[in-house]
């Protein structure tokens, strides 16, 4: 794909952005992480050079070779997998803008006491498994606000903006468009909560529809 092909593909997603942001108000934000998991630094850097800034990885080692070989460029670098503990420090060492997924009070203490050990701060989400679904990670909706609650009272080096969630793995949108709003109908009771991160390249526009301010596209904006 030639970069005048990319650009006009990539202007056509912010299109459908557009469109399904100004389904919900003037005033809605959405902002666009890039999941750049399965593409190289060289991709990465085609897509900044046409406008995209956030960018964000699954694995802790991918953020930290891509974020090396693209230092010269202001990315603001996203985690947005699942975090093991043994990974904490590697993570920490790139500074990333947001973390996406504390799906425990365990990995939040953890992250907690290296971050206090460092007189760091690092802005984070929680997960919400709004489907029920066994095969994702996060809190179930009817415990999120008691652990949210704790992880801000007791981990004060996260500084929490809001929560992230997936989309129900199924093919019905009803089932999908209810565990995107059962995640939005939570963030809007959080304190202080700014994010609601949810929507990927299969489900985006619907996710926008019910309240994301936040989507992570992948391959939508990685075509081969």
């Amino acid at each position: 794909m030639t970069l005048l092909e990319q650009k006009r593909h990539f202007d056509h997603i912010i299109e459908k952005v557009e469109k399904a942001r100004l389904r919900v108000s003037d005033h809605h934000i959405v902002k666009i992480v890039a999941a750049s998991k399965y593409v190289d630094a060289e991709a990465i850097k085609s897509l900044y050079d046409i406008g995209q800034r956030a960018f964000g990885e699954n694995k802790v080692q991918d953020l930290i070779n891509k974020s090396e070989q693209l230092k010269d460029l202001p990315i603001e670098w996203h985690f947005i997998g699942t975090l093991q503990k043994n990974k904490i420090n590697h993570l920490l060492s790139v500074r990333p803008h947001l973390l996406h997924s504390i799906d425990s009070i365990e990995l939040a203490h953890a992250l907690n006491e290296r971050l206090e050990r460092d007189e760091m701060y690092l802005r984070a989400l929680v997960q919400i498994n709004s489907a029920y679904e066994e095969s994702k990670s996060g809190f179930f909706p009817e415990e999120i606000n008691e652990k949210y609650a704790q992880i801000m009272q007791e981990c004060p080096r996260l500084k929490l903006q809001g929560v992230m969630s997936i989309g129900a793995h199924v093919d019905d949108p009803v089932l999908i468009r209810k565990s995107f709003e059962t995640t939005r109908r939570i963030f809007e009771t959080l304190p202080q909560a700014t994010i609601c991160s949810m929507g990927m390249s299969s489900d985006f526009e619907l996710a926008i529809e019910c309240g994301s301010t936040m989507i992570r596209l992948g391959s939508i904006l990685f075509p081969k």
